[in-house]
């Protein structure tokens, strides 16, 4: 066989699944799961891209460009299932695409899902740096150097421009403590999270419930904007638009799956995890917009702090109180983001060494706290990099290009699956196959077509980068090329 097609023999990924010989520690519930999958998803996009999304693109039917995307993301996430039920191992996408479309693009997919996680938590953490900077100054009092807590790298009109700034020392040193705890141990860490995820969904849930008596029904008319002559500036390719957009708030879901040698009946709490978490997460998303839009006029919302700003201005000092509040659910939620994205990475890694793929070290298992130590520190000192010198918009592109790419390989992949592997045992089967993950593989790329051209040649850069890694290491060292070994 074409070593570059060669798949990896599902015996060998269900005795990998049940051996222990792994290391990892199955201490994950169905509870835990559901949790790392909000913790993963609710961030900054609820926040923040609601207002932006509205106001640039959707108007009040930012609600359905959440609908929209999610239906991509929920479709992908069905797929999901099927693999993690039937396969069960670390790997994510990157094992499920070796068992089915082969060893090469098993690696394009391990290299791509390295923008969604690297790169997304790196994201993640200069937004949280954002946040962090004025809520020091506005409740504490202290106030920051700018030159240490912005990159010295910026992206303005296609360019990459330097700028005064040092370093952005608040992101990296948050990367440092969640790489930390990540060593210490995976239940040390779903407790942490489980406290951030309570945190953020109180206050969300307090911001739908208070801000829905303040919502005025003509800011809502007409829901679907008309379009300003110029594709994607409201309308229904606005809708469009604004699911591309904010498709970055729903990534970080399927990362449940990378804990799959983590949790203690994975065949059957896996599809709970990601698609419970992706259901609850959509149904805030839909809620946090109408509120939003409905509260002032949709065009308004383009600042900062839209849900903030919409507060202050139909209540006054009377919900003061809430924007402490809404800070706190932005700090707590960024931080469990991270750290699921920091859990995720490290796993893919582990698998893609343990198939020889990547270096042997990066195989290796803590003997006191259980957990794939060496490539946890690699992804957090180089994601402390990327977030300390890297502006926030190149990476959150790149974030949202790689993981469509990948959730449209998945799609795909359950329907190879089916057709060469007919009888394999699926504890959990995704329904209505081919159609529903053509849908899913559809929305997924019609989300694409919108973004920046400048974002694909990256796209291109970063994959080429990869395939040379590929044929000058991974080919060689594969261990299908040594089946003794």
């Amino acid at each position: 066989m074409n070593p570059l097609l060669r798949t990896k023999p599902l015996e060998q990924l269900h005795a990998e699944a049940n051996s222990s010989s792994h290391g990892l520690r199955r201490v994950l519930g169905r509870y835990h799961l559901i949790a790392l999958g909000i913790g993963a998803v609710i961030g900054t996009g609820i926040f923040v891209l609601t207002g932006h999304a509205a106001a640039d693109f959707s108007g009040p039917a930012v609600a359905l460009s959440y609908i929209l995307s999610g239906l991509g993301c929920l479709f992908a996430g069905l797929c999901y299932a099927e693999y993690a039920a039937a396969l069960p191992i670390a790997g994510s996408a990157y094992t499920y695409t070796y068992a089915t479309l082969g060893e090469f693009m098993a690696w394009i997919i391990g290299w791509d899902l390295i923008l969604e996680y690297l790169f997304a938590a790196s994201t993640v953490a200069v937004g949280w740096s954002k946040h962090f900077i004025p809520f020091m100054k506005d409740f504490f009092g202290v106030e920051l150097p700018a030159n240490w807590c912005k990159a010295p790298l910026d992206y303005v009109g296609g360019q990459i421009i330097h700028t005064s700034h040092y370093v952005n020392i608040p992101a990296m040193v948050l990367v440092w403590a969640v790489t930390a705890l990540l060593v210490v141990g995976i239940r040390e860490s779903a407790r942490f999270n489980n406290i951030m995820v309570a945190v953020k969904l109180t206050i969300i849930l307090l911001i739908i419930g208070l801000g829905w008596g303040y919502i005025n029904w003509d800011n809502l008319t007409p829901f679907v904007p008309e379009n300003t002559g110029t594709p994607g500036q409201y309308g229904w390719s606005g809708v469009l638009k604004g699911a591309g957009v904010i498709f970055f708030a729903y990534i970080g879901f399927d990362a449940v799956s990378t804990a799959a040698q983590e949790t203690r009946n994975p065949q059957k709490d896996m599809f709970w995890g990601m698609i419970g978490s992706l259901l609850i997460c959509g149904l805030l998303f839909v809620g946090v917009s109408i509120v939003l839009c409905g509260m002032v006029p949709y065009k308004e919302l383009h600042v900062d702090a839209p849900v903030v700003y919409a507060l202050e201005k139909v209540a006054g000092d009377s919900l003061k109180w809430l924007r402490m509040s809404v800070e706190i659910a932005v700090l707590a939620g960024l931080s469990s983001v991270i750290l699921v994205l920091l859990m995720g990475q490290p796993r893919i890694f582990f698998s893609m060494a343990r198939d020889g793929l990547l270096p042997k070290s990066f195989a290796k298992i803590h003997p006191k706290y259980g957990t794939p130590h060496i490539t946890t520190i690699v992804t957090g000192l180089l994601c402390s990099l990327l977030a300390g010198f890297l502006p926030l918009n190149l990476l959150g592109e790149l974030v949202s290009i790689g993981t469509l790419m990948a959730f449209t390989v998945i799609c795909i992949g359950v329907i190879v699956l089916r057709r060469t592997k007919p009888d394999m045992p699926r504890p959990y089967r995704t329904p209505w196959v081919p159609w529903l993950p053509i849908a899913g593989a559809i929305i997924c790329m019609a989300q694409t077509v919108l973004l920046p051209s400048d974002t694909w040649w990256r796209l291109v850069i970063w994959m080429a980068l990869g395939v040379v890694v590929y044929f000058a290491y991974g080919r060689r060292h594969s261990r299908l090329n040594h089946p003794q070994a």
